[in-house]
């Protein structure tokens, strides 16, 4: 460094401050480490009261164990803490704060106050611990006042008081989400906006902090069980049927030990678990609970503990994505045998106690979770009604989105019904194609299905108990196709040259010894060559990746096995099926419609229905008839 500009300690306010601004940036971030204290604290009722949008005034009450006078005069001193003294603490952690940083910062960027203990301190950039005699009370009351008064360059940052408001009002929900025993009450300028009882289910503290309107009905609340006496991981997962959709990712939440944390990979097992359930563009509302041992999982990685570094998350990722996918496969399988209509009373559905030890299990995991699950005991007249209310349509099947019913007018722009070359040449194909399937693999259709037309060049018309079903000819031929060749699986062809498999960790060398012997059965043939070296010498008939993109699914993105497979499957399953337009002779559309009733799965492999239902008494009510 120059003479000019040498090289000085900075002035302990200054490097307060900088210290300060990595952990407090707006007011919703004090929100954020006063609330973990006060769980820390073994509260069971907690208010946060914010005025101007946390800028002005925030204030949090706990009935928890309380400070005595010598907590009061360390606790906002740099890097005072009371839940960890060495650095292997770190490594056990059991606490939401542990870094001793949370009150020391609001002090350089605040005026802060604490209450406990019958003592009150005070405490800022100008006051140094103050302490007052004061009446006792139950528990501690923590206060910020002026945030960046004495910080202006950082203040003029701040967005309006409503808009502060409301982030703070999202991280107060995100903390009292993970602890439903505890009761949480949010005060913004004098009005109660959120009232949490205490001692909630999962499922009921997830559907009423973030005010869902959809009702808990739509909502299961699933819980791995793997049958060790001290697993290295379990979690609870609250999701919402197709029914309740988002057109984004934002509203599915990850906690890991009641942390809300950003993981990709986690984010992605829900979205994989749901694949083929939810129609294209659309996902799950989901918050995922995981709990792990707490020398598997590092939080002290991020100044707001807002990620954690996993000692090997292949596992929790494939345990979280298989209990989805088996939840929702036996949630599809049950609501599509029935023969109810979609608009029939429905008082008894309830899916049975899922035991996946004695169930038909999809061909797309080997890993099958015992789950345990619960369902509102709400009785609503119709819950397909409900289900048609959150999906936007009327008369439809309980599960998914109806696909839309538009007609291809230029397959039919010909006059007096003649059809293009083009048109002809891609109906003969679709025929052959059709002809070429075993279509009587599965179970004989019931006698009472009656097929009765194609229509718009996409649809086929049946009959069945007193119902009419529009099935969608592209949808139950994609589903038959992509069925034939999951079940085949496992075909695979040799490699001139082997795939070279660099791992950079131990973990990683951990994690394809574990998922070894899934690659071996879906076609790929590893072996490890040296420390730190894989060989692949066989890949699926089908694959045409990299060993590069290989890599990036296995290590980055966590892709399970099965789901490499599968993902090739659909995509050739799409491109093969009989296409919107395409032309079926009457005996090939009845054949087909026929097999749409003996799917297990009745969605396209990417989660639109097959068909969809109206009943005889829907069909009345449409045209007015009584």
């Amino acid at each position: 460094m120059s003479v000019k500009n040498p090289v000085r300690p900075l002035a302990a306010e200054v490097a307060r401050k900088i210290a300060a601004g990595e952990v407090i940036d707006r007011p919703n971030a004090i929100i954020r480490e006063l609330m973990d204290n006060s769980i820390d604290s073994g509260a069971t009722a907690i208010t946060v009261e914010i005025t101007g949008g946390g800028i002005e005034k925030i204030r949090i009450i706990d009935n928890g164990c309380g400070m005595t006078k010598e907590d009061l005069q360390n606790c906002a001193r740099p890097h005072a803490t009371s839940k960890i003294s060495t650095e292997v603490d770190l490594m056990n952690l059991s606490t939401l704060g542990f870094r001793g940083e949370a009150l020391a910062s609001i002090a350089a960027v605040a005026r802060l106050s604490i209450i406990s203990g019958g003592w009150k301190m005070r405490a800022s950039i100008t006051e140094d611990h103050i302490l007052e005699a004061t009446a006792n009370s139950e528990g501690t009351i923590v206060m910020s006042e002026g945030l960046f008064e004495n910080f202006p360059a950082r203040r003029q940052f701040l967005k309006r008081p409503a808009t502060e408001a409301l982030m703070c009002k999202n991280t107060f929900i995100e903390k009292a989400m993970a602890r439903p025993d505890i009761a949480f009450k949010f005060v913004a300028d004098g009005e109660t906006k959120i009232n949490l009882p205490a001692n909630q289910s999962l499922k009921d503290r997830f559907i009423m902090a973030n005010s869902y309107r959809e009702p808990e009905a739509l909502f299961y609340e699933l819980s791995n069980n793997d049958g060790k006496t001290e697993p290295e991981w379990s979690f609870s997962v609250v999701i919402g049927e197709p029914a309740v959709s988002r057109s984004n990712k934002k509203e599915i939440f990850i906690y890991a030990n009641g942390r809300r944390i950003q993981e990709y990979s986690l984010i992605q097992a829900v979205e994989y678990g749901a694949q083929g359930f939810f129609p294209n563009g659309t996902y799950p509302v989901a918050a995922v609970f995981a709990q792990v041992k707490s020398d598997k999982i590092d939080f002290n990685i991020h100044p707001a503990k807002k990620e954690a570094r996993f000692y090997d998350i292949s596992e929790l990722h494939h345990g979280l994505s298989s209990t989805i996918k088996n939840f929702f496969y036996q949630y599809t399988k049950t609501n599509f045998n029935s023969d109810k209509p979609a608009d029939e009373k429905n008082e008894d559905f309830k899916i049975p106690q899922l035991d996946f030890d004695n169930l038909e299990k999809p061909s797309t995991s080997s890993f099958v979770p015992h789950i345990t699950y619960k369902q509102s005991e709400t009785n609503y007249k119709s819950l397909s009604d409900v289900r048609s209310k959150y999906l936007g349509i009327r008369g439809t099947s309980s599960s998914a989105n109806t696909a839309a019913l538009s007609y291809q007018k230029n397959n039919f722009s010909q006059p007096d019904n003649r059809i293009s070359y083009e048109t002809s040449v891609s109906s003969l194909a679709g025929q052959a194609l059709l002809k070429e399937q075993d279509l009587s693999q599965n179970t004989k259709p019931e006698k009472s299905v009656k097929f009765l037309a194609s229509c718009l060049g996409t649809f086929l018309l049946a009959e069945k108990n007193d119902c009419l079903y529009i099935i969608d000819q592209h949808a139950v031929h994609e589903r038959l196709i992509f069925d034939k060749l999951m079940s085949s699986q496992g075909k695979k062809q040799q490699l001139l040259l082997p795939y070279k498999i660099r791992t950079e960790s131990k973990t990683q060398d951990n994690q394809l010894e574990k998922l070894k012997e899934r690659l071996c059965q879906i076609g790929f043939e590893i072996n490890k060559v040296a420390e730190g070296s894989w060989e692949i010498t066989t890949i699926p008939e089908r694959w045409t990746g990299t060993e590069y993109e290989l890599q990036t699914m296995l290590f980055v993105k966590q892709v399970a096995p099965e789901e490499i497979i599968r993902s090739i499957a659909a995509m050739t399953a799409c491109k093969a099926a009989v296409k919107d337009g395409y032309v079926l002779d009457d005996q090939t559309a009845a054949e087909l419609a026929e097999q749409a009733f003996t799917l297990n799965d009745p969605h396209c492999p990417h989660g639109r229905p097959v068909y969809t239902v109206i009943s005889r008494e829907k069909l009345f009510e449409l045209v007015k008839r009584t």
